[in-house]
């Protein structure tokens, strides 16, 4: 990168503010404080329009590539090395409550003395944590060793009471996520499990007996627990409160998208009265209350394992007790590498199923809907499909559907807008530890598709994520020499 890219970079950086000002001054939004802690309402200044969401995206991508120029390489590198160091020092403070003892101190702080006195750690060692945190913007350093939340360490907030927190800690300490948003508890399973796992990636990608093993068994997790299970039979044996805490994290990750995704990820209103949706792998159908409670005039079956379609008939029971007692919501078990039992659906959808498998695992499941549907059958895959950091004029994609591309960040960015992208990028690592299994690109995602007898019709992407992903797709005659768009 010459000088003039790193002016260009400048410029960037400029006009996007310019920009989310004008933004913020017609929406009568405000970029929120850094020092005050997280309210929802915050974030209006992001969510008021699609110029302001697109010069905050701007800013923080050009921000991150022009230290990555500027700083020493050095710097830069230990950046990527000294993640272990940041995760050591955030787990810390998440597993002793740090951000809820902080909470009540508001904006002047609490001595780390007070604060090891509440949660029974070291003071000094719990000063290094912090103020290493604080360092990367997690948390605050009022005055020497006096530490406050800020807008980032106030996500890990459970709303808890010290004392609720206290009462349990021994015993039950994993109860703080339980009744929560659930961020805190995503946070918590990615710092502990994923966490260790990953220390032993080498290990498990360079030991022949891990590599040939069976799916979900040689996995860098279970080269770090000596496991000879999948991740999600250890946890459901013998590790209740990691269950728990791994239910409660999925909720974190719903919220990381939009409340209404599920809602206009088809036209579901289009549909004749009386069809049948189909949720595969749907855990408890929470994804599905928007649609059943617009559209009550359609059917929807959602299939889990057994021990999942107990807790998805007591979740319908408390929030739709009706849609579950008429049969139009319907939980079912159902193992989706098994036959697909109902031949009459209109839709089959698919949400965050597919990262968890190969590829040969993978076109078995989507086989399994294909061999089941009808003609005017769709399917309706919510994943990622991750954008490569080069631009689309490099990339061999023939493809014309639009919104199969990713959009590209204005030049010089990188096109994917970078680290601000990373936690799509954490979760396909997470994946690779946990099950070793991954987040795809859309081309593979389309050769997947394209092999089990599908074609892709449309792609819908949310404004502001490079990755998340809609795809609708048809039956395609088997045997009609179709091949896939890469």
């Amino acid at each position: 990168m010459s000088e003039s890219d790193i002016q260009l970079l400048l410029d960037t950086i400029t006009q996007a503010v310019t920009s989310l000002n004008l933004a913020c001054s017609t929406s009568g939004t405000s970029i929120p404080d850094i020092r005050k802690p997280f309210e929802a309402s915050s974030e209006n200044f992001r969510t008021s329009s699609f110029e302001a969401l697109q010069a905050a995206r701007i800013i923080s991508a050009a921000a991150l590539q022009l230290e990555a120029v500027v700083a020493p390489p050095e710097v830069v590198l230990y950046h990527i090395v000294g993640g272990f160091s940041k995760s050591m020092a955030l787990r810390v403070c998440l597993e002793s409550n740090v951000t809820e003892i902080l909470r009540d101190a508001g904006q002047k702080g609490m001595h780390v003395r007070d604060i090891a006195k509440a949660n029974g750690q070291d003071p000094q060692k719990l000063a290094r944590f912090l103020r290493y945190l604080c360092s990367n913007h997690v948390y605050r350093e009022v005055s020497p060793d006096v530490f406050a939340n800020n807008r980032i360490s106030s996500l890990l907030d459970t709303k808890k009471t010290i004392d609720e927190l206290r009462e349990r800690h021994v015993e039950q300490p994993f109860d703080k996520y339980k009744n929560t948003d659930g961020l805190a508890a995503l946070v918590g399973h990615h710092l502990d499990e994923c966490f260790k796992g990953a220390a032993y990636s080498w290990e498990a990608l360079n030991d022949p007996a891990m590599t040939s093993a069976e799916e979900h068994i040689g996995t860098p997790l279970n080269k770090a627990y000596n496991l000879q299970i999948p991740y999600f039979q250890f946890i459901q044996s013998g590790q209740a409160a990691r269950r728990l805490r791994f239910d409660a994290s999925m909720q974190g990750m719903e919220r990381l998208q939009p409340p209404d995704a599920t809602s206009d990820a088809f036209e579901w209103g289009k549909l004749p009265k009386g069809s049948k949706i189909v949720d595969v792998g749907g855990g408890i159908g929470n994804v599905f209350f928007p649609v059943a409670e617009q559209f009550p005039e359609l059917n929807i079956v959602i299939q889990d394992l057994p021990g999942v379609v107990g807790n998805a008939k007591k979740i319908w029971a408390e929030r739709m007790p009706d849609a579950l007692k008429t049969g139009r919501v319907k939980p079912e078990a159902h193992n989706f590498f098994d036959v697909q039992p109902h031949k009459d659906t209109s839709v089959f959808f698919i949400k965050h199923v597919l990262h968890n498998w190969s590829d040969s695992s993978c076109v078995e499941i989507l086989k399994r809907l294909r061999d089941a549907s009808g003609e005017s059958t769709r399917l309706v895959i919510m994943d990622s499909a991750m954008p490569y950091v080069c631009r689309s004029s490099s990339q061999t994609s023939t493809t014309t559907i639009p919104g199969s591309i990713a959009e590209e960040a204005p030049r010089p960015l990188l096109a994917n807008f970078g680290a601000l992208n990373e936690a799509a990028y954490v979760l396909d690592m997470v994946m690779f530890v946990i099950l070793d299994a991954q987040e795809r690109t859309y081309s593979h995602l389309n050769r997947l598709l394209v092999e089990s007898g599908w074609a892709v019709i449309s792609v819908k992407r949310k404004p502001g994520d490079a990755a998340f992903v809609q795809i609708e797709a048809k039956p395609e005659k088997l045997g009609s020499g179709m091949r896939a768009k890469v």
